[in-house]
């Protein structure tokens, strides 16, 4: 018995693909504190577009009352 592993199954690559160089992962530098994350924006929180009228006004009201309201 050997206690040597077994080689592990490679996938097949063809022979233009075993020609070109893998792409290297590109490395990013930016300062992700410069970018707005969708925290940082009402929608982010689950607020709505405004909407105009008071059917809507009315229909928000309701979905955001607290539960000793009712």
């Amino acid at each position: 018995m050997s206690s040597t592993p077994a080689p592990e199954p490679q996938s097949p690559r063809t022979a233009a693909e075993a020609d070109r160089p893998r792409p290297k992962p590109r490395l990013v530098f930016d300062d992700p504190l410069d970018q707005q994350s969708s925290d940082d924006t009402d929608r982010g929180w689950g607020e709505r577009p405004p909407a105009g009228g008071s059917a809507a006004d009315l229909a928000r009201f309701l979905d955001e009352k607290p539960p000793h309201h009712i």
